[in-house]
């Protein structure tokens, strides 16, 4: 039986996306981070109706396309948290939020922590190993 990403159930398995439309929809999800991205260009690029993309994502890889996005533009923002010197309203623009608000409290509602706290943590982290 199938292994799926996320602990998707493995009846999906027949329903999920082929290796090659879940790579397309990935690569064109990672190009547009800092953009917003319909979910009907995603579906057109596989060549799927808007609705049977949906489902077979989220059969592939456990989460419905907007959550997937969502989590790779925090994941893309705790690199540029961590690596760059950028203000949170500059990271929440790169990362394809609509404001540094949003940004916020989507960070603080995916993290448990807001960016800012997160970032002084990762420091603190940082400086620690060092010494």
């Amino acid at each position: 039986m199938a292994r799926l990403e996320h602990g998707a159930p493995s009846f999906c398995a027949t329903g999920g996306l082929c290796p090659r439309r879940e790579r397309i929809a990935k690569q064109l999800i990672l190009a547009n981070l800092g953009e917003s991205l319909a979910i009907a260009d995603l579906a057109q690029a596989c060549a799927l109706s808007r609705s049977h993309f949906s489902r077979a994502f989220k059969c592939t890889t456990g989460l419905s396309p907007q959550e997937w996005i969502r989590q790779q533009r925090i994941q893309r923002a705790k690199e540029l948290i961590t690596g760059t010197s950028l203000s949170l309203t500059q990271i929440s623009l790169e990362c394809g939020f609509c404001d540094q608000a949003h940004f916020c409290h989507m960070f603080t509602r995916s993290e448990g922590v807001n960016p800012m706290t997160w970032r002084n943590h990762q420091l603190r982290r940082k400086q620690a190993i060092a010494a």
